[in-house]
C-alpha cells in the first residue's frame, strides 16, 4: 500500500508541475512571443492573433485533462479505480484529447495560409503539427482502451 500510495503522490507532484509549466507558458511566454512577433512582422501582425487562440485553447484544454488526470489517481489513490467516476474522468480526458487535435488541425490550416501568402516554407511547423496530432491519437486510442473493460466491469454489476 506505501509503495502504491507513494507512486500515486509522485505523479500528482508531476501533474501539477506539468500545470504550472502550462501556467507560466499561458501568462508569460505567449504574449511575449506574440509581442515579439508583431513588433519583428509588423505587415502581418494581425495573423498572429489565430496562433494566440490556439495556443490558449490548447492550454486550456490541457489544464482539463491534467485536472481529471489527478482525480483519476485520487480515485486510483482510494481503490475507486474502476467505478463511474473514473469512467466518467476518462472520458472528459478523451475529449480533451480530440479538441486538442481539433486545435492543432486549425493551426496547421492557419500555417498553409501564412505559408501561402508570405511566401515562406511551412513545412518545418507542419510536420509537428502532424506529430502533434499522431501524439494526442495515440492517446486517445490508449483512453477508448481502458475506458471498455471499466464500462464492462460497470455493466456486469
Amino acid at each position: 500500500m506505501n509503495v502504491k500510495r507513494g507512486s500515486t503522490h509522485f505523479l500528482k507532484v508531476i501533474i501539477f508541475l506539468a500545470g504550472i509549466a502550462v501556467l507560466a507558458l499561458c501568462i508569460y511566454w505567449l504574449p511575449e512571443a506574440t509581442r515579439r512577433d508583431a513588433l519583428a512582422n509588423p505587415d502581418y501582425h494581425y495573423q498572429v492573433y489565430p496562433f494566440l487562440v490556439c495556443a490558449y485553447g490548447i492550454c486550456i484544454t490541457f489544464s482539463v485533462a491534467m485536472y481529471h488526470v489527478f482525480k483519476l489517481l485520487t480515485y486510483s489513490e482510494r481503490n475507486n479505480a474502476f467505478s463511474e467516476l473514473s469512467l466518467k474522468s476518462l472520458k472528459v480526458i478523451k475529449r480533451c484529447a480530440f479538441t486538442v487535435i481539433f486545435f492543432i488541425l486549425l493551426v496547421l490550416v492557419n500555417l498553409m495560409v501564412l505559408a501561402k501568402t508570405t511566401g515562406d516554407d511551412a513545412a518545418g511547423p507542419i510536420s509537428l503539427s502532424l506529430m502533434g496530432i499522431f501524439a494526442t491519437s495515440i492517446v486517445a486510442v490508449i483512453l477508448e482502451v481502458l475506458q471498455k473493460p471499466i464500462k464492462n466491469l460497470l455493466d456486469k454489476k
